[in-house]
């Protein structure tokens, strides 16, 4: 095994082709005859596979190919690598896609439980609304109502957080007094013309509740509530 040639088994086997023509050469007379010592030259350059021992043939056959195998195997692992590294490349882009859709999504369905939340709360202010109103149906009918009567319907009317704004305003506006006139305007909060209040009964002259369910819906439409009409009246004496 010491004479085997680092280049390994095919250039063994090319080697040893090329001597034995160079010795036919020789034996046929051609003009192209190799000398002595070209030949002996090439021989002492390389290992013939006829110098390797029947024997040990096999051995070198076998560490060629395991040399072949060694690189085909580096080969695949370098492969192998990069594959990987390009799969987790776009994993992470997938993942973080992934990541910036479901934010988006997050914040699409918040502002869609918000908006709806805002609508329902709406609505149960509406139906609140309608609840007080609906109540006045409810009062009895009088001929004239005092000053303490009228107060008793309007807080049964106007929210709780409201009735104060509310109050400044008719105090202001007519001193609770339902008939009360001022040229065109009419009734507790002076609705101007008074026939305006038509709208929430035909009784609006003379039913106090009436004026108030309209009183309040104007200034909620208007203002937004009746504290916002009472600020507006500081600033301006009127709303």
């Amino acid at each position: 095994m010491s004479r085997i040639s680092a280049r390994g088994f095919a250039v063994a086997s090319a080697t040893a082709v090329t001597t034995v023509g160079a010795v036919v050469g020789v034996a046929g007379g051609g003009a192209a005859v190799a000398s002595n010592d070209n030949v002996e030259a090439t021989a002492s350059d390389s290992t013939l596979l006829a110098d390797i021992p029947a024997g040990q043939q096999a051995q070198v056959q076998t560490a060629s190919l395991a040399q072949q195998a060694d690189a085909q195997s580096a080969q695949a692992s370098a492969a192998a690598k990069k594959a990987a590294e390009e799969a987790a490349r776009l994993k992470a882009a997938q993942d973080a896609r992934a990541k910036k859709d479901a934010a988006v999504k997050g914040k699409a369905d918040k502002d869609k439980a918000d908006k709806a939340d805002k609508e329902a709360k709406a609505r149960d202010l509406e139906t609140q609304s309608a609840s007080r109103a609906s109540s006045r149906s409810t009062f009895q009918v009088q001929s004239s109502y005092s000053v303490s009567d009228v107060q008793a319907i309007a807080r049964q009317i106007i929210p709780a957080d409201q009735f104060q704004c509310f109050s400044n305003i008719v105090n202001k506006e007519s001193s609770w007094n339902y008939t009360a006139s001022n040229g065109a305007a009419y009734g507790l909060v002076q609705a101007l013309p008074g026939s305006k209040m038509s709208s929430a009964g035909s009784d609006w002259q003379t039913n106090p509740a009436t004026q108030i369910k309209w009183g309040l819906n104007y200034m909620n439409g208007r203002y937004g509530s009746p504290c916002g009409a009472w600020s507006f009246w500081l600033t301006h004496h009127s709303y």
